[in-house]
């Protein structure tokens, strides 16, 4: 019976301090973005990275492709 005199005590201890760190985080912005960071490193900006001889292949010319105006077949029609 004497370590429940300790444990309430110890359990409302750490209930109290998980309160506080969980406040904290709210209030320094912790949970205002959850999915940037996700999405942030699937679309990373390499554009510095890439050779400048590079760069001029990669881009896309003004007019479009003619094959590129066809659709494609639709499975199940």
């Amino acid at each position: 019976m004497e370590i429940v005199m300790i444990l309430i005590p110890a359990t409302l201890i750490l209930v109290a301090l998980g309160i506080l760190l969980f406040s904290w985080a709210v209030k320094n912005g912790q949970y205002d973005d959850l999915e940037g960071p996700a999405h942030r490193i699937l679309y990373d900006d390499d554009a510095h990275m890439i050779p400048t001889e590079s760069r001029q292949e990669t881009e896309k010319p003004d007019t479009p492709d003619p094959d590129s105006e066809q659709q494609a077949p639709r499975s199940g029609d």
